[in-house]
């Protein structure tokens, strides 16, 4: 049985570039919920490992490196959101696809996923928390109250990584970016621990040829069945 004190969960997993990262901020703004971007727990290990010097094979070092990173997600006056390291905001050096390359690499140890299991779990405060990752409903977060798998093709998810980092005003090559998100669905998918795939009670809904808010309405009328708490307005 679920202890009825604990927060309620909204669990979003996906691949990289599924949407789930902007869907699950709409979300937690609508609900007034906290929000917990799962993926960015793995790229600020990346990142500080890579900084220390740490090799992505390592994985006894980088396992006791996730268990003592002291990460929080604020957000700013106009809405932005930040990640602080330690009180340092490193939200646009682990935005990199480099990061992200390296991210990926080391999500598949068993260490680094059991290291980073209670932090992601810290995040679980009232009213709810909108969990976005890749086994947020299967390992992280089993008992969610409402899990959601968004996926969508290769090829629209390269795309749409494509237009994200052109209007950010970076280089961006399509079939690199095609590529690489390919590599990281078969290196999530085999990996041993916390494979990449549907909890057996989520809902899969493919956004291909959906827009965000397409995608928000659908899953905020599927939270309203759900939750009874809720935010004015929900």
């Amino acid at each position: 049985m679920i202890p009825s004190a604990l927060p309620p969960v909204l669990a979003i997993d996906g691949p990289s570039g599924s949407g789930k990262g902007t869907v699950s901020r709409c979300i937690a703004d609508v609900l007034h919920w906290h929000l917990l971007d799962s993926g960015a727990l793995y790229r600020v290990l990346a990142h500080v490992a890579h900084d220390a010097g740490i090799a992505t094979g390592e994985s006894g070092e980088l396992g006791r490196l996730a268990r003592a990173m002291p990460v929080a997600f604020i957000r700013t006056a106009d809405g932005e959101e930040r990640v602080l390291l330690a009180g340092r905001d490193v939200t646009y050096a682990i935005r990199t696809e480099e990061c992200g390359r390296r991210a990926s690499e080391i999500a598949v140890l068993p260490e680094v996923r059991e290291g980073l299991k209670a932090l992601q779990r810290d995040f679980r405060h009232p009213p709810g928390l909108v969990a976005d990752g890749r086994d947020m409903g299967t390992a992280i977060f089993p008992d969610a109250g409402l899990k959601i798998f968004l996926t969508a093709s290769a090829e629209e998810r390269a795309q749409r990584r494509y237009k994200q980092l052109k209007e950010k005003g970076l280089n961006a090559n399509l079939h690199g970016l095609f590529q690489d998100i390919t590599a990281r669905d078969e290196r999530d998918q085999k990996r041993a621990v916390s494979p990449l795939q549907p909890a057996p009670d989520a809902l899969v809904l493919d956004t291909t040829g959906m827009d965000i808010q397409q995608v928000v309405a659908r899953i905020l009328e599927l939270a309203r069945t759900r939750f009874t708490q809720a935010a004015p307005g929900y």
